[in-house]
C-alpha cells in the first residue's frame, strides 16, 4: 500500500473506495460574486482576493454551464481515461444568487456521468431553500451532493482583518445546518494567514473535528498584485512564515484532525502572474512530497493526538 495513505487519509483514495474506480473534479466558473464585495456585507471582498476571485487555469464564466463540463471533460478524459466525474461549482459564492437562476445552473450539470455535484460558497450564504433543492436533486437522481465551505481559521480576529465578512458563528450554523441533509461538507482553510500561529492551527483541528466535518483542503496563502493583502505586503505590514514552518503547521494540523476526516489537499496550485508570493518559489508537489517525507520519517499521521474529543483528555 502507498504509503502516504497511512499518513492521512486521501481523497483519492476516497473517491476510489466510493465510487469503484477514480473519479475527476470538473471546474465550473459562473458570473457570480459573494456578499463582501456587492456592498450586501461589505465591499473589497477579503484582501487576498482580487476582481475575478482566486480561482486560476478556469474557462471563462460566459459558457452555459454543460459546455464547460464537457470542455474539461474532454481534456481529462484524454488525459486520465477517465469515466466518472464531479461537476465542481468552483468560484465565489455559489449559492449567492437567486435560487431559480441557482436551480437552472444546477440543473444543467445533471448528465449520465457526473456522479457527485460540489458546490463552493461561504457559510453565511447557506439557506434552506437552496439545501432543499439540493436534497431533492440527490433523491431524484441519485447524485451526490457536497458543500464546500471557505472557512480559511476559525481565528475569529483574523478573519476580521481579512475583511472575511462572517465569522467562526456563522461557520458552525452552516455546518448543522448541511449536516441536517446528510451532504458532505469539505472547509478550506489557510494555515499561515499572517496572525495565525500554532495554536489558531491547533485548533482550526479541533474544531473541524468536534463539528464532524467530512474533507479539509489545506491552501498555503498566496498573496496578488492590485489586492489588498497585496498592498501591505510591499509595504512590509505582513509577514509570510518560512516554508519549513508551513510544512510544520501542516503536520501538527493533521496530528491533531480526526482520522476519519478526508484530506483534499496539503497545500493548493496558485498562479505565478500577477503574483507577489506564491508558495515560497517552491512546485506545491515538491512542499508536499517533503510533508510526506518529514511524517514518514517521524512517524506522525493523521489523529496521533486526537485526545480531546468525547472527554478523552481526562482519561
Amino acid at each position: 500500500m502507498d504509503q502516504n495513505k497511512l499518513l492521512y487519509k486521501t481523497y483519492s483514495q476516497h473517491l476510489i473506495q466510493k465510487y469503484g474506480e477514480k473519479v475527476y473534479k470538473l471546474p465550473v466558473n459562473l458570473p457570480l460574486t459573494c456578499p463582501n464585495r456587492d456592498g450586501k456585507l461589505g465591499k473589497g471582498g477579503c484582501t487576498f482576493c482580487v476582481e475575478g476571485g482566486t480561482v486560476f487555469e478556469n474557462l471563462p464564466n460566459t459558457p452555459p454551464v454543460r459546455e464547460q463540463l464537457n470542455q474539461n471533460k474532454d481534456h481529462i478524459r484524454k488525459k486520465y481515461k477517465a469515466n466518472k466525474y464531479i461537476a465542481y461549482f468552483q468560484n465565489f459564492s455559489n449559492t449567492y444568487m437567486p435560487i431559480e437562476k441557482f436551480k437552472k445552473y444546477i440543473e444543467e450539470a445533471i448528465m449520465d456521468d457526473i456522479v457527485e455535484i460540489a458546490v463552493s460558497t461561504r457559510p453565511d450564504c447557506i439557506q434552506a431553500e437552496y439545501l432543499e433543492f439540493l436534497n431533492e436533486l440527490r433523491n431524484k437522481t441519485g447524485i451526490e451532493i457536497s458543500i464546500e465551505l471557505g472557512l480559511q481559521t476559525v481565528n475569529y480576529h483574523s478573519l476580521k482583518k481579512i475583511n472575511r465578512g462572517h465569522t467562526l458563528g456563522e461557520y458552525i450554523d452552516a455546518i448543522l445546518n448541511i449536516k441536517k441533509y446528510g451532504f458532505s461538507v469539505c472547509t478550506h482553510l489557510i494555515l499561515n494567514l499572517p496572525w495565525d500561529n500554532m495554536d489558531d492551527v491547533i485548533e482550526n483541528a479541533k474544531i473541524i473535528s468536534a463539528l464532524k466535518v467530512d474533507q479539509i483542503k489545506l491552501h498555503a496563502l498566496y498573496v496578488m498584485e492590485n489586492s489588498i493583502m497585496g498592498d501591505q505586503y510591499k509595504k512590509g505590514e505582513i509577514s509570510i512564515i518560512s516554508v519549513d514552518e508551513y510544512k510544520e503547521r501542516v503536520i501538527t494540523f493533521l496530528e491533531y484532525l480526526d482520522p476519519n476526516v478526508i484530506v483534499q489537499r496539503l497545500i493548493g496550485r496558485a498562479p505565478k502572474e500577477n503574483s507577489l508570493f506564491v508558495n515560497w518559489n517552491m512546485s506545491w508537489w515538491k512542499i508536499r512530497d517533503e510533508i510526506h517525507d518529514e511524517m514518514a520519517e517521524k512517524q506522525r499521521y493523521q489523529g496521533k493526538k486526537i485526545n480531546y474529543l468525547g472527554g478523552k483528555a481526562l482519561k
